[in-house]
C-alpha cells in the first residue's frame, strides 16, 4: 500500500494532525526545506534486519533502504522512532534526530580489528521519556539501574523507573525507597501486572503524540506492561525460569506501538550488557551527591580512593554514601574515561597506558614497604 501524503500536501490540516499524533513537530518540518516535493514523510515503527515498517497516520508499509544509505556506518541507518522521507517504498533520506538512545555495541570491539572500537547501537530515536523496567524479583539490581540512568542522561532523555512485579512483596516500599534514594528526582513507580490501578498511574506519562521507550533485562515485564497499557495481549510474553530466575528473550524485534490513548511505546529486546555509548561523558545527574562533594576535595583530580582531604571518602566513613555506590561511581567513571581515550587513541594504546600506570603503582608500593 502506498502512502498518499507527500511533502506538497503537508499544508492540509488533517494530514498535519495525523503526523502530529505520531510525534511530528516543527523540528522535523523545518528540515523539509529544499527537499523534493514528491517525497513521503513517515515514521519508522518496526525494524526487521534490512526491512523497515514505516507509518503515516493509520497507513503502514514495508520499506527498504536506498543503496547509498545502506553502505553508510550502522549509526546512520534508520532506527525505530526515526522520521524518514520515502520515495515509493524506498527510504531516500533520514531526518535529523531530536535525540537517540544508544549504547556501545556488545563486545566492545569489532571482530576484524581489535584496535577498532565497536559502533554505537541506536536502540530508539526521537523519544520523550525512557522507562527503566526492573522486576522486584531476582532481576532487582540497583547498580544496574545506576548504569541505565547514566546511559539515559547522557543521551539527553528523561528517565522514569518502573519496578514491576510489586505483588511478589507484601511491602515493596523499602525497595522503592532504596531506588528513590539513588535516583534523585526521578519518578519511581511500583506496579503489578495483576493490578490495573498500579499500571494506570503510568498512563498520564504517555499522552497523545509522545513516545516512550522501555528498556530492561529479559523477563523484567516490559511486554506484559505494554499489554496492560494497551488493554490487549498484543505482545508475546513468557514465564521467568523458576530455577535461575532469569527471563527468556521473548521480544526479539523493536516495535513502536500506538496505544488507544494516542501515546506511543517502543518495546525492546532484553538488554544483557549496558555498554555506555561513546558520546557519554558525565555522571552529574546519576551521582549528584558524589559530584557535589568532589568539588570540596583537597585535590582537583581526586580519585576518591586514598587521597587525604577527600570529602567523598569522609561521607562514606560516616554512612552518608554507601561504599557500594562509590564503587559503582568509580567503575562508571573509569569506563567513561576509557571510552573518551578511545575516541583519539587505539584500544591497544589505551590498554598499554593503563597497565603502565598499574605497574608504576606496584613499584611505589614496593618502595614504601622497603622504607
Amino acid at each position: 500500500m502506498k502512502l498518499p501524503d507527500t511533502i506538497t500536501t503537508l499544508n492540509n490540516d488533517d494530514i498535519r494532525a495525523r503526523l502530529r499524533r505520531l510525534g511530528w513537530s516543527s523540528f522535523f518540518r523545518d528540515q523539509l526545506q529544499n527537499k523534493s516535493s514528491e517525497l513521503i514523510p513517515a515514521r519508522i515503527v518496526g525494524v526487521r534486519k534490512n526491512i523497515y515498517l514505516a507509518r503515516q497516520g493509520d497507513e503502514e508499509m514495508l520499506t527498504t533502504i536506498a543503496g547509498r544509505l545502506f553502505n553508510e556506518p550502522a549509526p546512520s541507518l534508520p532506527a525505530i522512532g526515526d522520521w524518514v522521507l520515502l520515495k515509493d517504498s524506498v527510504i531516500a533520506s533520514i531526518l535529523k534526530r531530536k535525540n537517540a538512545l544508544s549504547r556501545r555495541a556488545s563486545g566492545g570491539r569489532t571482530r576484524k580489528d581489535s584496535n577498532t572500537k565497536a559502533d554505537d547501537q541506536v536502540i530508539a530515536a526521537n523519544l520523550d521519556k525512557v522507562f527503566i523496567v526492573c522486576g522486584l524479583d531476582r532481576d532487582f539490581n540497583v547498580r544496574r539501574i545506576e548504569r541505565y540512568l547514566t546511559l539515559i542522561y547522557n543521551c539527553g532523555i528523561e528517565p522514569v523507573i518502573v519496578l514491576t512485579k510489586s505483588d511478589l512483596h507484601h511491602n515493596p516500599s523499602p525497595l522503592v525507597q532504596e531506588v528513590e534514594a539513588l535516583a534523585f528526582g526521578v519518578p519511581v513507580y511500583a506496579v503489578s501486572a495483576h493490578d490495573t490501578t498500579t499500571v494506570s498511574q503510568l498512563a498520564h506519562l504517555i499522552p497523545q503524540g509522545k513516545t516512550v521507550a522501555l528498556i530492561g533485562s529479559s523477563g523484567a515485564g516490559k511486554s506484559t506492561l505494554i499489554n496492560r497499557l494497551h488493554g490487549e495481549e498484543i505482545q508475546s510474553t513468557s514465564e521467568v525460569g523458576s530455577r535461575v530466575g532469569k527471563g527468556r528473550h521473548t521480544t526479539t524485534t523493536r516495535d513502536l506501538i500506538v496505544l488507544p490513548s494516542g501515546g506511543m511505546v517502543i518495546d525492546n529486546p532484553g538488554i544483557r550488557e549496558i555498554g555506555l555509548g561513546t558520546g557519554s561523558s558525565s555522571t552529574e545527574s546519576t551521582f549528584p551527591e558524589i559530584d557535589e562533594l568532589s568539588q570540596l576535595c583537597k585535590f582537583q583530580n581526586c580519585s576518591h580512593t586514598h587521597e587525604p582531604g577527600c570529602h567523598v571518602l569522609k561521607a562514606v566513613s560516616t554512612g552518608k554514601i554507601t561504599y557500594a555506590r562509590l564503587k559503582s561511581y568509580q567503575k562508571i567513571i573509569r569506563e567513561l574515561a576509557y571510552l573518551s581515550h578511545r575516541d583519539t587513541k587505539s584500544a591497544s594504546r589505551v590498554e598499554k597506558e593503563q597497565w603502565k600506570g598499574v605497574s608504576q603503582k606496584i613499584k611505589n608500593i614496593k618502595k614504601t614497604r622497603k622504607q
